[in-house]
């Protein structure tokens, strides 16, 4: 079944594939781009693009630069967390910080969340 979202963000998700962070390319071309199941960059969802997103784990990862840092991006941050976790997604937030200096314990937690959300 697919997530409801907004096509208007499609070209703009196509963007920030694009122009993505170093952090976000270390996840992805380090990690997630073969890992299995399948996940997704910088996937529509609702009136949100998410970084990462695997279907079948129902599972969105956010990379956190300094912006979500402030009172503004931490409000941000969880109503889209709640908006996001309305379609039965689960949602993990890592710093950039966290893919910078603790890669390898990142990838463990993904791994571990992924299995424990398919049966």
């Amino acid at each position: 079944m697919s997530l409801e979202y907004n096509k208007n963000l499609i070209p703009l998700a196509k963007s920030l594939r694009k122009h993505a962070t170093p952090q976000e390319n270390h996840l992805w071309y380090d990690f997630l781009r073969s890992y299995t199941p399948r996940f997704q960059r910088q996937k529509t969802i609702g009136q949100f693009i998410a970084d990462f997103y695997c279907e079948k784990a129902k599972l969105v990862i956010e990379l956190d630069g300094s912006q979500h840092f402030t009172p503004e991006g931490h409000t941000y941050d969880e109503a889209r967390t709640a908006a996001i976790e309305t379609f039965g997604v689960t949602v993990l937030r890592f710093t950039n910080r966290d893919i910078d200096r603790e890669f390898q314990a990142v990838c463990m937690r993904i791994d571990t969340v992924v299995r424990e959300r398919i049966p």
